[in-house]
């Protein structure tokens, strides 16, 4: 292992699940004390990498690594360097906080005043003090997302994790846990993030790595993905119906692109490299030549849902076709089922 290595590695990692190919052979580079957001849909293939990478999964093709270690060959030990929380809190809704800490502590075999200890500072750390000795069932979701993010943390670990953590949060609830990951980065963990949520992925990583149906289609910082979409972006609703026609028309022959429409709301977007406030001038001078009242006009940054559907052809947030997500493995879901047993027990080196 060298300084220079990225901590997580995958190289042309494949899976398939029957005839369905949830991973087609993804790269994936995750450097040293960095966050990477990986971003797609439902059905994506995120949650089979995370799963392969914390070798709850085995791949059928590819190789890789975490924190130097082939996955394949030292699953054991990778665990003991790795942090993991799912989509589901991996917490037993009859035990305290404060036990479901120990228990993953004991599962890293650490001592039980070791386990305590480490307990102890980890429910000061995430604000649960007042809840610790409260049964998991009591929490609220926040809560509990807290506590299974507090679990994944008692063994220390160089590399973690994140599975869609916010998922089904509140939105202050969401903002406080975004706050947690970024003292966690900011004390030197390293951080793969999967999500559904864009300004998530905006808000916290230093990459994007964008995956739609089992391959990588796009990389680079949030500013780098924005500027594949093309310039800016000229958004304007109008004041009637029949408008919406005329508008469309107008913004046609300005020949600055294909305008879309989303219901009311007119989008026209500036060409590469163009200049945003040129644009909104010309749609503006226009509009009032064709005499088109305009209800709302405004210039804005591609957004990342921009560049996700330009990208893939539709919104983050679509389901696969089946209404499946692509890689979950049948009956498992879930925190008392047998994912999520595994997932407590992938936070320790028990398994």
């Amino acid at each position: 292992m060298t300084a220079a290595r990225p901590a997580v590695l995958a190289e042309g990692l494949r899976k398939s699940f029957g005839t369905v190919e949830a991973l087609r052979g993804v790269d994936l580079a995750v450097p040293r004390g960095t966050v990477v957001g990986l971003l797609g849909p439902n059905g994506a293939g995120k949650t089979t990498a995370v799963r392969i990478l914390a070798t709850l999964l085995r791949a059928d093709g590819g190789h890789a690594e975490v924190d130097g270690l082939d996955i394949g060959r030292h699953p054991v030990e990778v665990r003991r360097r790795i942090g993991l929380a799912g989509q589901f809190a991996a917490v037993d809704p009859a035990l305290s906080g404060r036990e479901n800490i120990e228990l993953v502590g004991r599962l890293y075999h650490l001592p039980a005043a070791e386990a305590r200890l480490r307990a102890t500072r980890l429910l000061e750390r995430f604000e649960l003090v007042d809840a610790a000795d409260r049964p998991a069932r009591t929490y609220s979701g926040g809560m509990r997302r807290r506590l299974d993010l507090a679990a994944s943390l008692v063994g220390e670990p160089s590399v973690l994790f994140l599975d869609e953590p916010t998922t089904g949060l509140d939105p202050r609830s969401r903002l406080g846990l975004w706050d947690v990951i970024r003292q966690l980065v900011s004390d030197g963990t390293t951080l793969l993030l999967t999500t559904q949520y864009l300004e998530e992925a905006d808000q916290l990583a230093d990459r994007i790595v964008v995956i739609d149906a089992g391959l990588v289609i796009a990389e680079g910082t949030s500013d780098e993905l924005k500027s594949r979409v093309g310039g800016d972006v000229v958004e304007l609703t109008v004041t009637g119906s029949g408008d919406l026609v005329g508008a469309q028309q107008v913004l046609a022959r300005l020949g600055r692109g294909e305008p879309t429409v989303d219901e009311a709301t007119l989008t026209l977007r500036a060409p590469v490299g163009g200049d945003g406030s040129a644009v909104l001038a010309d749609v503006v001078r226009g509009l009032d030549v064709a005499g088109v009242a305009i209800g709302d006009v405004r210039l804005r940054r591609p957004s990342l849902d921009d560049v996700f559907l330009a990208l893939t052809g539709h919104v983050a947030e679509t389901p696969a076709p089946d209404g499946t997500a692509v890689g979950n493995v049948p009956d498992q879901s879930g925190p008392s089922g047998r994912r999520g047993r595994r997932e407590r027990a992938a936070k320790g080196a028990g398994s």
